[in-house]
């Protein structure tokens, strides 16, 4: 009789997310996939799919995790600029601490323009972090801690744009003071 193996689907995922996120779609091997998740590839044909299916369910999971997070610091403090400034500050030790850069950009440019599913997944994280934003900032103004005559969207936009940016940055100066500094005007232009 054969026995039936236990297997962590999610504890797969994430180890092959991270095989994902160092070396990107198109420079992970199988190999490299079922050693991290430590199955065979029969195993991985037989409960996910092929490499790409395995990057689609990578990708959703790390989005997933973005989601929770926003979540989570929506309900850190009363005050959204100080949910804002703390996730900016964050950003930033993720961007210069971080062995890679963010998962979802590199798919975006990676694998994104071929592959829709991926695409939409993306455009899925994109809007929802849009619309984090957007919120903590509308919000702040509304209690006065940023000028009401700012635009929410548009500065909702910019720091998503600007954030891609400090990561394109960091990976071609490895500089970490400039991506400081980066963030810290961006915070003063937001509370003058």
């Amino acid at each position: 009789m054969a026995r039936n193996v236990e297997f962590d689907e999610e504890g797969a995922i994430q180890k092959a997310m991270e095989v994902f996120w160092k070396k990107g779609y198109n420079g992970s091997s199988l190999r490299d996939l079922t050693d991290a998740m430590k199955i065979n590839s029969s195993s991985l044909y037989n409960t996910i799919g092929d490499k790409q299916e395995l990057f689609v369910r990578c990708v959703q999971y790390y989005t997933d995790i973005r989601k929770k997070d926003f979540q989570q610091r929506l309900t850190a403090t009363s005050s959204p600029l100080s949910i804002l400034i703390n996730y900016i500050n964050d950003a930033v030790k993720v961007i210069i601490n971080g062995e890679e850069s963010c998962m979802a950009i590199k798919a975006a440019f990676e694998v994104g323009p071929n592959d829709e599913r991926i695409k939409d997944i993306l455009k899925a994280d994109n809007d929802y972090s849009y619309q984090f934003l957007y919120k903590l900032i509308k919000a702040a103004m509304d209690q006065g801690e940023i000028a009401s005559d700012e635009d929410p969207k548009l500065l909702a936009d910019y720091f998503n744009s600007t954030w891609i940016g400090w990561n394109e940055s960091f990976i071609l100066h490895r500089d970490p003071a400039k991506i400081k500094k980066m963030a810290q005007y961006f915070i003063k232009q937001l509370t003058k």
